[in-house]
């Protein structure tokens, strides 16, 4: 089974949506917004990802900004904290499939899980 997680107002996140539909795949869609990824969810995501928080962190965010999450003594889980208390820090979409996950930026990343 495919999750994706996903930002509603999100561009990437429909072109996401609509690679997976063209392909008759079934998804789990998980609306972050509405459902929060939890803090173990979001850190397994990054290891099937092979990423760490501080890739994976939006840093265009004005709360990355506000936060100085950009200062390199921000430890990974403080990161991965701010990212559960701020989903605007969570880089999407997020495509999942077993073992495995990408990001779908660009969206034709989500082809390497079909």
């Amino acid at each position: 089974m495919i999750t994706i997680y996903e930002k509603s107002t999100c561009s990437k996140c429909r072109l996401a949506k609509q690679i997976l539909n063209d392909a008759g795949v079934e998804y789990k869609d998980v609306l972050y917004y509405e459902t929060p990824i939890s803090k173990e969810k979001l850190s397994e995501l990054l290891k099937k990802l092979g990423m760490t928080a501080r890739e994976f962190i939006r840093k265009g965010e004005a709360v990355y900004k506000e936060l100085n999450l950009g200062d390199e003594s921000v430890t990974e889980e403080a990161l991965i904290d701010a990212m559960v208390a701020n989903p605007d820090l969570i880089e999407r979409p997020i495509v999942e499939k077993g073992e495995r996950a990408v990001i779908g930026r660009p969206p034709e990343n989500i082809k390497e899980l079909l």
